[in-house]
């Protein structure tokens, strides 16, 4: 189904309206000659955006093709075209060769995008494009193909004198044979799939037991994001740094490579901030690094954007770990830092068309940090799905001029279960780390997101913690840092008396709104106003605040026990964000919401309920009880949206605490689910391929002491 184009172009010039176009590379003159008329983008969300930029620069129309959820989304009003490829499922759609190869054909697309994830390191599908006639905007086949295998690309790595890691020159069979393979190696050891990449079909053992366990997550993962469950073994490198390369190259075997990103931090080998360059890497080792990166590539043929993946110890020795035959969705630091536009060359590439540049023209200008924003539980790192009711980027304000945000979503978008749950990358620039890190704490506070749970809070977290900020991360930073979770920022006493200030001023401009209405205004006399001034008990949690707040020649001001506190912005009522300077200090609070007394507030990303009483409200605090939470401990409950994708058990069984009775599919990830208690199943509420929603109830399991729901 082809869509309107004049709506679509409206849409598109209302977004750039909105978004601004600031360039973060050097796109150069326009060329005199297009290297494609007609590129079919086949992907989904923000990196099908970002390509669409990139060719509208270029004057070349762009096709985006959609699911049925995503009839709606940004990058089809964005595009020139849109064709219909299916159902929500990425199986039936994103996946669905058949669809997107006759959408090729009746758009005339004369090349394709595959952005990153679906078909982007797909052998079949440029074969398939070979076959058509029609240019894979990617390397050769035979590259994908070799770099696509983990053993091949081992293999070709050692033959091209890329240090590798010790493991396993082969495919596990099955778990008895992971078990032995990882006693020879010596734990801990790393499963993982051979046709993965991105985290899915990864795992770590560091023991038998958990060797035959992450066999089995590891292939289900990889067999169903991949289709292919074959799985390698490997020996896992302790405290390692995840550091990547950026290479490109063309068809005249042209090979350079664009400095390295640090990726460290992680989750569940999931990247979640990287920043260009690494500070741990010194010139020789960036050298040494890009040179085997640039060999690895010429081994194959490399003719496009491509990354080569490391780890990297203590003593910076470094270890090839894979290479991901697309562009990576960190892509754009490497772009700050460098000014290339890497889609642009990878366009050009695939025309036939030489590099632009060449190594020597290869610099580091400044330093670019990226958050990935998810929209996802901070604390249990669960996906979130729902209705975008708020949405405002983090752009055109003071101090933030150097923000690039890569979204595919806007006001009103919704997140579904289907997709990837990334809300954006949120990128930031500087002249130095110090500056970079500090936009982006800046940023963050002002990134207005309402709809959804989302990441926020931990990314802002993370970049202000000291460890971080010194440099001295691995790998392991999440894990160390929060072993028990993340559990929301403890705020000192300074953060905590700001909060409160903000609260009792949005608390008052509420009070003086309702004045108006009554025509009950008062004008400042130009002298102390106590007279007019509130006695207000602010609560945060279990601590109480006693505060006066009155209007003075100095402004608002707030006296907070022992404390007095002055307070300037322009903020009125029902703004998401107060950019304010209290006591002289910066500082940026979002307004969610308001419940009765209740003000739900953000404060240095995370949500803090602030309850403020009027003075003849406080004598009845103590006299209203709090209901506490329901606990359900004989009840399973989904922990996050997802698909059945096996029951263990059935009703009548016998369960121990702990043992695994179901596996939830969300994102392509797998997470087993285990009883809650000891006893027997009493309900089950389940069956395989259903689609649950979070706190769904999955089982209950009857114990002794208790009797059932």
């Amino acid at each position: 189904m082809l869509l309107n184009l004049i709506a679509r172009s409206n849409a598109w010039r209302n977004y750039s309206r909105t978004h601004g176009r600031r360039r973060w590379f050097s796109s150069g003159a326009e060329d005199a000659t297009k290297p494609f008329d007609k590129i079919l983008i086949a992907n989904r969300g923000e990196i099908a955006c970002r390509v669409i930029k990139t060719c509208r620069e270029m004057g070349i129309k762009a096709v985006a093709i959609f699911s049925d959820a995503d009839a709606q989304a940004l990058h089809v009003k964005m595009a020139d075209e849109a064709v219909n490829v299916g159902p929500a499922m990425a199986a039936d759609s994103y996946l669905n060769m058949d669809a997107i190869m006759k959408a090729i054909r009746t758009t005339g697309s004369q090349a394709v995008h595959p952005g990153y994830g679906f078909f982007s390191e797909n052998q079949a599908f440029a074969q398939a494009l070979e076959k058509m006639k029609v240019t894979f905007i990617g390397p050769g086949v035979h590259a994908i193909g070799v770099m696509g295998d983990k053993l091949e690309s081992k293999r070709t790595a050692e033959n091209a004198k890329v240090n590798t890691i010790p493991g396993y020159d082969g495919i596990v069979k099955d778990e008895n044979e992971a078990v032995k393979l990882a006693n020879e190696i010596g734990y801990p050891v790393m499963l993982k799939a051979s046709a993965g990449g991105g985290g899915k079909g990864m795992r770590i053992a560091w023991n038998d037991e958990e060797t035959v366990k992450g066999f089995k997550l590891a292939s289900d993962e990889a067999r169903s994001a991949v289709k292919d469950d074959r799985l390698l073994i490997e020996k896992f490198i302790d405290k390692p740094r995840h550091i990547e390369v950026q290479v490109l190259g063309d068809q005249h075997g042209n090979v350079i490579y664009l400095n390295e990103r640090e990726c460290s931090i992680q989750r569940r080998n999931q990247k979640v901030i990287e920043e260009a360059p690494s500070t741990f890497i010194d010139p020789d080792t960036r050298q040494a690094m890009g040179e085997q990166a640039v060999a690895l590539a010429k081994a194959v043929d490399y003719c496009s954007a491509g990354t080569v993946e490391f780890l990297v110890d203590s003593k910076k020795n470094f270890y090839f770990l894979e290479m991901n035959t697309r562009l990576q969705v960190e892509h754009p630091i490497t772009e700050c830092i460098t000014g290339v536009d890497l889609v642009k060359e990878m366009i050009n590439v695939a025309a036939g068309n030489p590099l632009s540049l060449r190594q020597s023209d290869v610099g580091i200008n400044g330093w670019a940090v990226e958050a990935r924003v998810y929209a996802e539980d901070p604390v249990r790192f669960l996906p979130s799905i729902g209705f975008l009711s708020r949405y405002s980027e983090p752009k055109g304000l003071p101090g933030l001029e150097n923000v690039r945000v890569d979204t595919g979503i806007i006001e009103g978008s919704t997140i579904s279960m289907y997709y990837d749950p990334m809300i954006s990358k949120l990128v930031t620039y500087g002249a130095d780390r110090g500056e970079a890190l500090k936009v982006m704490a800046k940023a963050l506070d002002n990134y207005c997101i309402q709809g959804v749970k989302h990441n926020i809070p931990i990314l802002r977290d993370i970049i202000t913690n000291p460890r971080f900020q010194a440099g001295n991360i691995t790998t392991n930073f999440i894990q160390e840092e929060y072993p028990e979770g993340f559990k929301g920022r403890h705020l000192d006493n300074k953060e905590k008396l700001q909060l409160v200030a903000a609260a009792v001023y949005m608390h008052v401009e509420r009070l003086e709104a309702a004045k108006g209405f009554l025509n009950q205004d008062r004008v400042y006399s130009g002298e102390t106003d106590l007279l007019n001034s509130w006695k207000l008990l602010a609560c945060i949690g279990d601590e109480r605040f006693s505060t006066t707040a009155y209007y003075d020649e100095d402004g608002f001001q707030i006296q907070i026990d022992e404390e007095k506190i002055n307070l300037e912005c322009n903020w009125s009522l029902g703004e998401p964000v107060m950019r304010a300077l209290i006591s002289g200090e910066e500082v940026t609070i979002q307004y969610e919401g308001r419940k009765g007394q209740i003000l739900q507030l953000r404060h240095y990303g995370n949500q803090y309920d602030v309850t403020v009483y009027d003075e003849n409200q406080t004598e009845f605090i103590d006299i209203v009880p709090s209901q506490a939470d329901k606990q359900d401990d004989n009840v399973l409950r989904a922990p996050m949206p997802g698909v059945v994708k096996s029951v263990l058990c059935k009703v009548g069984d016998e369960v121990e605490v702990g043992m695994e009775v179901l596996t939830l599919e969300a994102m392509k990830m797998q997470m087993p689910l285990f009883a809650p208690n000891t006893g027997k199943v009493t309900a089950l509420y389940v069956k395989v391929n259903d689609n649950l929603m979070d706190d769904d109830i999955i089982m209950e399991v009857l114990t002794p002491e208790r009797p059932p729901i």
